[in-house]
């Protein structure tokens, strides 16, 4: 088994929860801030006169515990789901996971996903 954790831009987390839904038991979005290699937003201040730039971007984690088979197709429909073709689109990160526990359900491995 594997874990694909995605870091993508905030405003990309409907395109890859419409992919995601079809094809994975389940996955967990966190927002938050990041900072990596795309551009930061300007941002006005005071009453219009200035402006500023963000120290970070909005992003998400998306992440999600798949089969070894299935790795590749979903790395990829998140990819495809999230690219702008800007500098600042993401990343995605492919680990082991050694073991999983359904804690409803009690199952384990494979069975629990």
């Amino acid at each position: 088994m594997k874990r694909i954790e995605a870091t993508i831009q905030a405003t990309k987390i409907a395109a890859v929860t419409e992919v995601l839904n079809d094809i994975v038991g389940g996955f967990t979005i966190l927002e938050g801030k990041g900072r990596g290699s795309g551009i930061r937003q300007q941002v006005r201040t005071g009453r219009g006169t200035g402006s500023i730039t963000e120290e970070y971007n909005a992003v998400a984690t998306v992440s999600t515990i798949v089969n070894d088979s299935d790795v590749e197709k979903i790395s990829t429909a998140i990819a495809d789901a999230a690219f702008t073709g800007k500098g600042g689109d993401g990343i995605v990160v492919v680990s082991n996971v050694d073991s999983v526990l359904n804690i409803a359900s009690k199952k384990s491995g494979s069975e629990a996903l």
